[in-house]
């Protein structure tokens, strides 16, 4: 971008911000973090220029009150929920969109091809695992599995699984997005073939309101954990006016940043799994926790983020 450019475009910005400081802490700090991508730039393509310099001196007298109005731990930690990160999840619900069509493609494509090959589950999920099921089947208690280990441990082993499968998925965007879309696409069709695997013995709707007490957050947060890993291989394949490099370790702090967000998720996921859905429960409570999970996620990380940013937009 020439420099003439650049400067038409963000002039404006610069001049509120410097005739008009806010004393908000949070708006402050957004726009600190907006201001420093645009040193940022400038210092690449325009060392040794006057707009350059100017950017340097805003940045240095914003910092100054940033320190005069620091929060405690305590406040950050509220801002980054409140705020940081579902603005950041708004501009990544396209990316968020893909990751969720890759899944769901993928879902029923694992769904139709165990419904034509017999021998695909077995390839997907294992022998040991379909070969414990249908005992479990026989005896009366298809899903046996969850009650087979001690819950404790369990909670621990599947929470850890879990945040290791989410930063593996966001790790592998480092490929230029082809490591996510392999890991999207692969447990994708694992569900769609678990699942047929239980609709073939008339077993769909048992499991579904068993399985998605706590698969509801899990596969969610695997699609976020998608999104998190294309935003890294989007930056390094689609730099926009940016370096490559500049672009890449912005896309690794976005996407570092939805990969940490999905850590509670998770565990939430992993109490679930390893507590609630070895349970017998009605079906009206095994729903109504279903729905309040999904209803919490469409909530936080597709409604909210939209009404957020209308709001912070002048």
């Amino acid at each position: 971008m020439r420099e003439a450019l650049f400067v038409k475009r963000n002039s404006d910005k610069w001049r509120d911000m410097e005739q008009n400081p806010s004393r908000d802490p949070d708006e402050l700090t957004a726009r600190f973090v907006e201001l420093t991508d645009d040193l940022s730039y400038a210092q690449t393509f325009y060392p040794d220029s006057n707009v350059t310099r100017y950017l340097n001196g805003l940045a240095a007298q914003m910092h100054r009150g940033l320190m005069q109005n620091r929060r405690d731990d305590r406040s950050r930690f509220v801002t980054f929920w409140k705020y940081e990160l579902p603005l950041l999840f708004r501009q990544s619900h396209r990316l968020l969109a893909i990751s969720a069509g890759i899944f769901l493609a993928a879902g029923i494509l694992g769904w139709v091809s165990a419904a034509h090959d017999n021998t695909f589950v077995q390839l997907i999920l294992g022998d040991g695992y379909v070969n414990m099921t249908l005992e479990n089947i026989k005896k009366g208690d298809p899903l046996g599995v969850y009650n087979s280990r001690d819950q404790a441990s369990m909670f621990i082993q599947i929470t850890l699984n879990n945040i290791y499968v989410a930063f593996r998925t966001f790790v592998f965007g480092l490929f230029a997005s082809f490591g996510t879309i392999a890991m999207l696409f692969y447990n994708g069709v694992m569900l769609g073939a678990f699942q047929y695997f239980f609709y073939e013995r008339g077993l769909l709707l048992d499991s579904a309101l068993k399985i998605w007490i706590h698969g509801t957050l899990e596969i969610s947060a695997i699609i976020i954990a998608g999104c998190a890993g294309l935003t890294v291989g989007n930056s390094l394949l689609f730099p926009g006016t940016y370096s490559r490099l500049e672009s890449f370790k912005r896309g690794i702090r976005r996407g570092l940043k939805i990969a940490i967000g999905l850590v509670p998720i998770f565990i939430t996921a992993g109490f679930l799994e390893s507590f609630i859905t070895r349970l017998t429960l009605p079906p009206v409570v095994s729903g109504i926790i279903i729905l309040t999970s999904a209803a919490f996620i469409i909530w936080y990380f597709i409604l909210y983020p939209i009404s957020l940013n209308r709001t912070k937009q002048p």
